[in-house]
């Protein structure tokens, strides 16, 4: 039996539980463990590799700026202190073509790291994108 892939055009991102305005582009972060080699003596053969501790990842939102400014506000309120750091529920969902759930990525304590601002060119009429970027702590399966 072969398995379709699924298409990465449908996708909606929650925020602490609650939508967030549309995205064009999501990159989900790199999971990954820290390891150590460690050399046994006696055996020369290999050298074993284990785990230290997992490294956090980053989850970059991209999107079509509009008047709403609520990514830039979620940077602004962590730069001026109304935010304390690791507060956000982050969640990426994937959708078929018949809007039924095909995928979900659950990360915790995300901390808004990078707000980048749209490239402003006067003889383009390419749409203005900005794109926020988060460290996530936790995968929740």
């Amino acid at each position: 039996m072969s398995e379709e892939a699924f298409s990465a055009h449908s996708f909606v991102i929650e925020i602490n539980g609650s939508p967030m305005a549309a995205f064009t582009e999501c990159t989900l972060p790199t999971l990954e463990i820290e390891t150590q080699d460690q050399k046994e003596g006696g055996l020369n053969e290999y050298t074993h590799v284990l785990p230290v501790r997992r490294k956090s990842g980053r989850l970059i939102l991209k999107r079509g700026l509009t008047a709403s400014q609520e990514l830039l506000s979620l940077y602004k309120d962590l730069l001026s202190g109304q935010v304390q750091p690791a507060t956000y529920s982050v969640s990426v969902v994937m959708y078929d073509s018949m809007k039924s759930e095909l995928a979900r990525w659950n990360f915790d304590k995300a901390i808004p790291v990078k707000w980048t601002g749209p490239t402003l060119k006067s003889d383009t009429g390419a749409v203005a994108i900005e794109s926020l970027e988060l460290v996530v702590h936790d995968y929740i399966p």
